[in-house]
């Protein structure tokens, strides 16, 4: 598993780099965003691990142009800041996770492994159940597909597995704290914020109504659902 490491602290990315290859992953490190995004161009990789405050272009622009290009491989974010709306940006760009430094490199490394476990499940590692269908929403888990009327949705591991966990429960709601447990696969606390971002972008790929989506229901002060469709 190839791995981008991207901070300017050099100590930080040297520690982050040792405890990675400990796990026998192959490690990219970068100092600079001109180099990361070189990597990105030059590289196979299966995962970036981005600090936000780079100089000349940010973590979050480059998680951006990650997600631009087509790239599902997950994102993680470093940062110093512990504001929500920091954490927010980098969800809304696509990012897949955030630490917030200083963090414990162990949790790190199981979050690192948490990813790529799933990212490698979305790439046709693990077989799941039969197609899923809800008026003109196919999600096909086998091949880790979406489509919406044959138009073929782009989605990140971590969105797909959203979906694919509210449509094997379509008709019940789903509360935010167990689609957070088993999509995540960490205890739950307090991440309402995390849960409901992702979704907001999952309604976005579908080209959701806002105010009135089709697809992904909220259920105030409870959760989400996706309805059941007739016959299904």
């Amino acid at each position: 598993m190839n791995i981008l490491v991207l901070d300017d602290e050099k100590e930080i990315a040297d520690l982050v780099e040792v405890y990675l290859k400990n796990e026998d992953y192959t490690v990219y490190k970068c100092y600079t965003a001109k180099d990361a995004i070189e990597c990105i161009k030059t590289k196979v990789l299966d995962m970036a691990i981005l600090d936000v405050m780079v100089q000349e272009t940010s973590g979050f622009e480059i998680c951006k142009m990650i997600r631009e290009k087509g790239y599902c491989f997950p994102v993680m974010m470093l940062t110093a800041k512990i504001q929500d709306e920091d954490k927010i940006t980098g969800l809304t760009l696509g990012a897949d996770d955030y630490m917030t430094k200083p963090f414990n490199p162990l949790e790190l490394v199981a979050r690192v492994k948490s990813a790529l476990r799933r990212y490698t499940k979305y790439n046709g590692a693990e077989d799941r159940s039969e197609e899923i269908q809800i008026g003109g929403l196919v999600i096909a888990p086998q091949k880790h597909e979406c489509y919406v009327y044959d138009q073929k949705i782009d989605l990140t591991p971590i969105e797909f597995d959203i979906l694919v966990y509210l449509g094997e429960r379509r008709g019940s709601v789903v509360p935010s704290e167990e689609l957070f447990e088993q999509v995540w696969k960490e205890k739950y606390l307090d991440n309402n914020n995390t849960v409901m971002v992702h979704i907001r972008r999952i309604r976005e790929k579908l080209g959701e109504d806002t105010k009135n989506p089709k697809y992904i229901k909220t259920v105030w002060g409870v959760g989400y659902k996706i309805e059941r469709d007739e016959g299904n």
